[in-house]
């Protein structure tokens, strides 16, 4: 079934609506509120931080997805995280949720939350109160919309992230459209990142659930920036059945139809956070191929994208494959080393820079012309198995440092 990459983002998709604006949350000049709206009850599904400290939003969004069947709007901020701040963040988090379900007429229930920001601050009342208004007056069903909603959910993020996919169900056309926020702070499970898919697909919150969790442990969890876990990595998915297909079930052709679209939504994404890496120059791709078992070349592959040596020498375009040999060693996965390969490619071509576990004869100067593209993809051949997976990371810069040198000022 042919999936379709369309402009657009969160308000693609029938029946949702979305909003940015500047409300002062921590800045008086830049956009720092977001709202994503369904006009009809919308099933959701959701995946979070596995960090012990989790932020109050977290807190609140996994009781909802956990324990409700629909939810109505997504509200989000950016500059504070409203993490560990104790019961007054819940109840600013509750003041969060109450007072954007009050102007949109629905529940506090009906509305889950999201911050991103520094750490340990707590949010002020009166910047919200504007934004729920706000928000609510300015939201519509436009591209434009959308596109205000993901920037205002930047951090140290230099772009917005949007994609829409659009595809047909029994002559019905379903669409997917995402949003998403992370620059620092990635590593999943999860990583310092927001994201919201929304649906007008019919589909049963199970089936939903399903497809959510294991999209997610190809794409969002097989990303790093730099090793960092967050306080508040949250993803929700929202189904509002607008679309009238007929109702997706698991094992069917129509669910694999889905599936792959949802992963097309959740790798673009992906891939642009890893891009977008804070001082990022490069996008570095990773692929494991033969390993002995699908969870043995997730390892593998992430192994690699983390290690701060390989980053380092994809800054500096070094083909030093011995690092990447290394990492894959430390990775806890067991292998033979005398019989694996190291290719590496981008837009100036491929080359295989390891075969065996030994050095071929390769150019130095070619090699160095790859690394220095901007996206740089490296593929390992195990050789023992037929597993495939690939991980998503980019460079480490001098830039990362000065970012997260001052972050708080």
């Amino acid at each position: 079934m042919s999936i379709n990459v369309i402009n657009g983002g969160v308000t693609g998709p029938k029946g949702f609506y979305a909003a940015g604006a500047a409300c002062g949350i921590k800045y008086k000049d830049r956009k720092d509120m977001a709202l994503v709206y369904s006009e009809a009850p919308a099933v959701c599904a959701g995946t979070f931080t596995k960090n012990v400290v989790k932020a109050a939003p977290v807190k609140w969004d996994m009781e909802i997805v956990n324990n409700r069947e629909t939810i109505r709007a997504v509200v989000l901020n950016s500059g504070i995280a409203n993490a560990c701040t104790g019961e007054e963040g819940m109840e600013l988090n509750y003041f969060m949720a109450s007072g954007m379900a009050s102007e949109l007429g629905v529940e506090p229930e009906d509305v889950c939350t999201c911050s991103t920001g520094v750490i340990g601050m707590q949010l002020v009342k009166e910047p919200l109160s504007y934004g729920f208004k706000k928000l609510n007056e300015t939201k519509e069903a436009t591209i434009e919309a959308g596109t205000l909603a993901a920037e205002a959910i930047m951090t140290t993020d230099t772009v917005s992230k949007e994609v829409c996919v659009s595809f047909d169900i029994n002559g019905k056309t379903v669409t997917i459209g995402g949003m998403s926020k992370g620059s620092g702070m990635i590593h999943p499970d999860m990583a310092t990142m927001l994201c919201v898919i929304t649906t007008d697909a019919v589909i049963s919150k199970d089936v939903l659930k399903k497809a959510v969790s294991s999209v997610v442990a190809d794409t969002f969890n097989m990303i790093s920036v730099d090793r960092d876990t967050s306080t508040n990595d949250t993803v929700i998915v929202m189904a509002n059945g607008l679309a009238e297909n007929d109702t997706i079930a698991d094992g069917t052709d129509d669910y694999d139809t889905f599936y792959n679209a949802l992963f097309t939504v959740m790798q673009t994404l992906a891939k642009k956070m890893a891009s977008d890496g804070e001082g990022a120059t490069k996008l570095f791709e990773v692929t494991v191929k033969n390993a002995s078992d699908k969870e043995s070349a997730r390892i593998l592959s992430k192994s690699v994208i983390t290690s701060n040596l390989v980053k380092t020498a994809v800054y500096g375009s070094d083909a030093n494959w011995g690092r990447i040999l290394c990492a894959l060693g430390y990775s806890g996965v067991s292998f033979d080393p005398e019989i694996v390969d190291i290719s590496i490619s981008g837009t100036s071509g491929e080359l295989k820079l390891v075969e065996n576990g030994k050095a071929t004869d390769y150019s130095e100067e070619f090699a160095t012309k790859i690394l220095s593209d901007k996206e740089v993809t490296c593929v390992c051949d195990m050789k023992c198995g037929n597993a495939e997976a690939t991980a998503w990371g980019c460079d480490l810069t001098y830039d990362y440092v000065k970012i997260n040198g001052d972050y708080r000022s």
